[in-house]
């Protein structure tokens, strides 16, 4: 079971993976274990997921989106309270 951390900040303001491929994204999102950044769903690279994929870390929230309060668990594929 993995609990988010209350600590844990943004490793980036960007998606540093669609970066070095030249790539733009709709949306990002902040991993809540340890606050990788990456690309939505909704983008070409799917970075965010793919973080998820090899680290098993399973919840995102949106990152600098207005409005926007919500956790995702991968696991789950479920909307959960925000923490």
């Amino acid at each position: 079971m993995y609990l988010a951390r209350a600590d844990v900040g943004p490793a980036s303001d960007v998606c540093g993976k669609c970066v070095a491929l030249g790539d733009s994204w709709p949306a990002l999102r902040m991993c809540l274990l340890c606050g990788y950044v990456g690309c939505c769903d909704r983008s070409k690279n799917k970075h965010a997921r793919e973080h998820f994929r090899e680290t098993g870390h399973p919840l995102i929230r949106p990152y600098k989106e207005r409005g926007m309060d919500w956790v995702w668990c991968y696991v789950d594929e479920a909307l959960l309270d925000p923490i």
